[in-house]
């Protein structure tokens, strides 16, 4: 079964370490003397754009594009390739959106002016719950690591698909005809054999640009690029896999940090009282509640009926304590909040401070549990079939 590489899974634990520290460091400029400064850079404009505008629309492209080249490889040959291997992760990653979402909804008590903010606590950061991971060690078994990666992975499509329909307010034709057109020609492409990947380099910068003047969000290009770069099944050296291997380390080490940094600077001034207004508690309430809730829920329900196994060698409370790391919001929480509330910095500020705390509470929740689960003995072949995609992680 293909999977992820060891330098891989190694560049995910230290993007999710990157990750926090980014998020601290961007705390502290925001609530100390360095303040101005710190939003004097974000909003200095290069061409037409702001930095932070460049960052969250230009460089997270690039990130969705790894999105939609690691969905597509997983989906042909990896952990979503047959039908049972997707039942569990695809269960659990619905509940872990829907579940989140209605707590939401209840707890702003369907407020016109909040419902669009309804996505922030539906998506999962997996560099953030990898990086959590690590730091237990051989404390997580590798079918655990496994189905948090796969659960992250189904979630980022479901996050791909709100951001691209519940967050896009006008469409213009001729850029949405255009983008279409783009996407043809790589496919075509593909179709015809082309292998190197400059072509598709080009037209992902295009489409791009397409996309940006269409109306739907422009990171979704990234998305629908990776959906017409070659897979090549069976083939090792494909353009996708050489692509996907050679932007993994700049995205996970460098965009997804300088986001986070970029994303969740807050001021803090409000104390506890910012905390328990309606926006932020309901976000926090989603991650926390909701994720643990509709993510453990899916699979005691799944297995109990039959319909998937229990991941091999694991015990109920070591699944809670993943179902807990869910609640792991932050860069698509960060990233839907800003979509869900153009133009009111109130709200956007507030969505922060909700999914700061809830992927906070969620994350050192979850590490709690798994750190005091009683281990279970993994089989020596689920072991086997599983290990060899975390090697070296017990040693940690």
């Amino acid at each position: 079964m293909a999977g992820p590489s060891q330098s891989t899974l190694a560049h995910e634990r230290i993007s999710g370490l990157l990750l926090i520290a980014a998020a601290a460091l961007a705390l502290l400029a925001a609530n100390s003397p360095l303040e101005p400064v710190y939003h004097a850079v974000l909003e200095a404009r290069i061409g037409s754009m702001s930095v932070h505008a460049l960052i969250a629309d230009g460089l997270m492209a690039a990130f969705f594009l790894l999105v939609g080249l690691e969905v597509k490889r997983e989906w042909y040959e990896g952990r979503l390739a047959s039908a049972a291997a997707r039942r569990l992760p695809i269960l659990a990653a619905a509940a872990g959106m829907a579940v989140p979402a209605l707590v939401y909804l209840a707890a702003v008590e369907f407020h016109p002016e909040l419902i669009r903010g309804w996505a922030i606590p539906a998506a999962t950061d997996i560099a953030f719950a990898i990086g959590v991971l690590a730091l237990l060690g051989a404390r997580a078994p590798p079918s655990l690591k496994l189905l948090l990666v796969t659960i992250a992975i189904i979630d980022d499509i479901g996050a791909v698909a709100i951001i691209a329909f519940a967050y896009t307010a006008t469409l213009d034709p001729l850029a949405l005809g255009a983008a279409a057109l783009i996407t043809g020609a790589m496919a075509a492409m593909g179709l015809f054999g082309v292998r190197r990947l400059w072509p598709f380099l080009i037209g992902f910068a295009l489409l791009w640009l397409a996309m940006r003047a269409s109306g739907v969000h422009a990171t979704i290009a990234g998305v629908v690029a990776a959906l017409t770069i070659p897979l090549g099944r069976g083939e090792a050296h494909s353009p996708l896999k050489r692509l996907e291997h050679a932007i993994h380390p700049w995205v996970m080490l460098g965009v997804v940090p300088l986001f986070g940094f970029a994303s969740a600077g807050v001021a803090l001034s409000g104390g506890v009282g910012a905390l328990t207004a309606p926006l932020p508690m309901a976000i926090l309430l989603g991650l926390f509640l909701g994720k643990q809730a509709g993510v453990f829920g899916a699979i005691w329900l799944t297995v109990r009926t039959g319909l998937a196994p229990k991941p091999a060698g694991t015990s109920w409370p070591q699944i809670y304590g993943t179902a807990l790391l869910c609640g792991i919001g932050f860069t698509m929480s960060l990233f839907i909040g800003a979509l869900a509330f153009p133009g009111d910095p109130a709200r956007i500020d507030a969505a922060k401070i909700g999914t700061l705390a809830g992927s906070l509470l969620s994350g050192l929740a979850g590490w709690a549990v798994l750190r005091w689960s009683k281990p279970v003995e993994c089989p020596d072949e689920d072991r086997a079939e599983v290990g060899e995609l975390f090697a070296g992680d017990e040693d940690n």
